[in-house]
C-alpha cells in the first residue's frame, strides 16, 4: 500500500464528475487500499478517488458506527459507484473541513439521514442506512465524485484557530 498525494484546490480533477467504475480488477483494489492508507495517514474520516487525482467513483469512509459511544471502534466503508437513493427531509447544520481544502472549515447543511447504495470493492451490491456524522461524511464524499466541494454548499466559511483545527473532522 502507498500513501498517495492528496490534491488540493484548484486541481481540475476536483471539479470534474468522476467516471463510473466498470472493471473490478487488481488496479482498483490497489487504488482502494492506497485510499484507505492515505485517509488514515492524513488523518481523515473519508476520501474520494478524485482527491488522489483519480477520476473514478470510489469513496472510503472510516467512522464509528455508534457515534454515541466514545469507545466505539471505527467502521471502514468502501463504496464503488455510490448513489444516495433516499434522504431525510430533516436537515442538520455541521462544521466540515476537507483534506483538499486545507486551512478552511465551513458550516454546511446536510440531510440528517440517507440511504446509499453502490457496490463493494469486489462488485457486490450493498445498501446502507446512515445517520448523523456518518451520513454527513458520505454526502461530503459523494459530492466530491460530482465535482462539488463543501465550500459550494457552505453558508459560512472561515479559517479556524490552530486549536480548533486540531479537533475538526477532515474528509
Amino acid at each position: 500500500m502507498t500513501i498517495r498525494p492528496i490534491v488540493t484546490v484548484p486541481a481540475p480533477v476536483l471539479r470534474r464528475k468522476a467516471r463510473a467504475v466498470t472493471t473490478f480488477d487488481k488496479s482498483l483494489q490497489v487504488l482502494i487500499d492506497d485510499m484507505i492508507e492515505t485517509m488514515r495517514a492524513a488523518p481523515g474520516v473519508g476520501l474520494a478517488a478524485p482527491q488522489v487525482n483519480v477520476s473514478l467513483r470510489v469513496i472510503v469512509v472510516e467512522y464509528p458506527e455508534d457515534e454515541e459511544s466514545e469507545d466505539a471502534p471505527p467502521r471502514l466503508y468502501v463504496l464503488v459507484n455510490p448513489e444516495i437513493v433516499r434522504a431525510s427531509q430533516e436537515m442538520e447544520n455541521g462544521v466540515e473541513g476537507c483534506l483538499s481544502i486545507p486551512g478552511l472549515v465551513g458550516e454546511v447543511e446536510r440531510h440528517a439521514s440517507i440511504v446509499v447504495r453502490g457496490l463493494s470493492r469486489y462488485g457486490q451490491p450493498v445498501r446502507w442506512k446512515l445517520k448523523g456524522w456518518t451520513a454527513r461524511i458520505f454526502q461530503h464524499e459523494i459530492d466530491h465524485l460530482n465535482g462539488i466541494l463543501f465550500t459550494d454548499r457552505a453558508t459560512r466559511v472561515w479559517k479556524p484557530e490552530a486549536a480548533e483545527l486540531a479537533v475538526e473532522d477532515n474528509a
